[in-house]
């Protein structure tokens, strides 16, 4: 079956760094599933050096569920690319991957990326660039949500709407934006007698009674950039008041800063007085796996705009929680309103307002994180429906229990990675069919570059030079042909220089010896008889011969 190789970057896939992020938990979570799911014969990778590959085997070997081969593909090989079928790439960004093709055989093998955040300026541009980049039908961009879908969309169509007021011409879509969600491993969430005895202990660890009720928040944390806590604070406090219970808000995370840590920690004080307050630090791998168990419910109020998934809800209902989160982006097709716990309403101003946002964004007035911060401070969660929603959690067991299992059943129908490792190998099987079946789009012209801004420097720069290279050019031997003479350049570093980019040495001597047999040779009969009519041959030995004249082993006779 056709599969795709692993475009590896490390910082794409490990969660060991101080600063882990969402993409990275996700990347690693993909890596992880597709060594265990996979069904292609081979796992495939591809980076430019070998070094990158060791590191990649490193890290998938442990979770090989059978004796699989990892295989190695050159990045930049087409050849070496198309065995896998896909070259997956961790990210939307792969309008350069398709000029790299373009280069080579559009039709060798397909793309995939998949989307993260999407309200950067790089992945915005980068979503812009697919328009006019040689993108195929049989390539495609992942949206995690139909959020993510929707704002792609509408990148794409803005863009393409200026285009045809710029250009005359509507460019369209021809590349396939499926939706795919990101995905859980189900088993590795505590369950069953094994969860109630880590409940047990890290509640006792943290200080929590048996009989006390926890919420718990799992995230980065940061206000401006994942979930502003005082409205939760607010609706904690609330809901705690309400029910007369004695009630803890974990966070587990880490925060960007210490003024970040700060606020927090004060505005904790200050809104939610009565709520005991616990922060741990996620990035902790037994934090991250064991934490759940200790919570009686799971709350996220995301309003930030750099998040398009949310995959901690997800988590939580792996766990068997039941959940309250803001009714926003991805979250809305992960969570169903009141079957897996409660979705909160959410307001911004409406579309006119932010123009001067995007404009002191665009000129770097604004950086990323300040530009998000703005928006988050923005997009207000309804606090009274949440603190309904939590009095609801706190106070109905039963409510608890269903909302509860509802969401662990979801999550392995629909998330878990074993069924999302499925959904991404038949887009990759439909991928290789449709290279069968569709036109190449922006085929590439006779006689011009595969890439406009970026062509062959010996066409592009021929009117440089007096004359170029030509096929009835008579060349014989010069002064630099002498054995020991020709040694001296072969050793210097600086006439040696790009070696791998010419004929080898031995084809070079042969060259050199029948022109010293016959005197002179022209150019067409050097290219005929040693290099053929292999392109590549001709190309490198084209190559050599002015290299050779520019050190004097070969002159010009006539």
């Amino acid at each position: 079956m056709k599969t795709a190789a692993i475009l590896y970057q490390p910082d794409g896939f490990e969660t060991q760094g101080q600063r882990l992020m969402g993409r990275q938990a996700a990347g690693e979570g993909f890596l992880k599933a597709l060594a265990r799911h996979g069904k292609a014969e081979s796992l495939y990778c591809s980076t430019k050096d070998k070094a990158g590959f060791e590191a990649f085997s490193q890290q998938v070997r442990p979770w090989l569920s059978n004796s699989r081969p990892i295989r190695w593909l050159p990045a930049g090989n087409p050849v070496a690319l198309a065995e896998a079928g896909t070259l997956y790439r961790p990210d939307p960004l792969i309008s350069e991957l398709a000029w790299q093709r373009r280069f080579a055989n559009q039709q060798a093998y397909s793309l995939c990326g998949v989307t993260h955040t999407l309200a950067s300026k790089g992945a915005m541009e980068g979503i812009g660039n697919l328009l006019i980049a040689p993108i195929q039908p049989w390539d495609a961009v992942i949206c995690t949500s139909r959020a993510v879908k929707m704002m792609v969309e509408r990148l794409l169509g803005s863009w393409a709407e200026y285009l045809a007021v710029r250009l005359g011409a509507k460019p369209a879509v021809q590349f396939r934006l499926p939706v795919i969600p990101l995905g859980i491993d189900c088993e590795a969430f505590p369950q069953g007698q094994v969860a109630q005895e880590t409940r047990s202990q890290l509640r006792q660890k943290l200080g929590i009674g048996p009989d006390d009720l926890v919420v718990l928040f799992v995230g980065r944390l940061i206000f401006n950039a994942k979930a502003h806590p005082v409205p939760m604070y607010l609706a904690m406090e609330r809901a705690a008041q309400a029910t007369k219970s004695k009630v803890h808000l974990i966070q587990a995370g880490w925060f960007e800063d210490q003024q970040q840590e700060v606020a927090f920690k004060n505005t904790a004080s200050v809104f939610s007085p009565t709520v005991n307050h616990l922060f741990v630090d996620g990035r902790q791998p037994e934090i991250r796996q064991d934490i759940w168990s200790v919570a009686d419910v799971f709350i996220s109020l995301a309003d930030n705009i750099q998040e398009t998934f949310g995959l901690t809800p997800v988590e939580a209902m792996a766990a068997g929680l039941p959940v309250v989160v803001a009714d926003w982006d991805g979250y809305k097709d992960t969570v169903r309103h009141e079957l897996d716990g409660f979705r909160v309403p959410t307001l911004m101003p409406p579309p006119g307002c932010g123009l001067d946002f995007a404009a002191n964004y665009h000129d770097d007035n604004l950086n990323y994180s300040t530009y998000v911060g703005h928006i988050s401070q923005m997009t207000a969660v309804d606090v009274d429906a949440c603190t309904e929603a939590l009095t609801v959690l706190l106070t109905q067991p039963e409510v608890r229990q269903r909302l509860g299992e509802n969401g662990r059943v979801r999550a392995r129908e629909i998330y878990d990675w074993s069924v999302v490792i499925g959904a991404y190998e038949a887009l990759w099987e439909e991928l290789a069919e449709l290279r069968t079946k569709a036109k190449v789009s922006a085929p590439v012209a006779a006689e011009k570059p595969p890439h406009p801004l970026c062509d062959d420097p010996f066409h592009l720069l021929s009117h440089y030079p007096t004359q170029s290279l030509g096929q009835d050019m008579v060349l014989g031997l010069g002064a630099m042909a002498a054995p020991e003479k020709l040694q001296a350049l072969r050793t210097s570093w600086m006439t040696n220089f790009g070696a791998d980019k010419r004929s080898p040495t031995a084809m070079i001597d042969q060259v050199l010896e029948a022109i010293a047999k016959e005197g002179s040779i022209k150019v067409a009969d050097i290219l005929q008889r040693f290099a053929g009519s292999e392109l590549g041959a001709v190309v490198y030995l084209s190559r050599t011969l002015v290299y050779l004249l520019k050190f004097d082993v070969l002159r010009q006779v006539r």
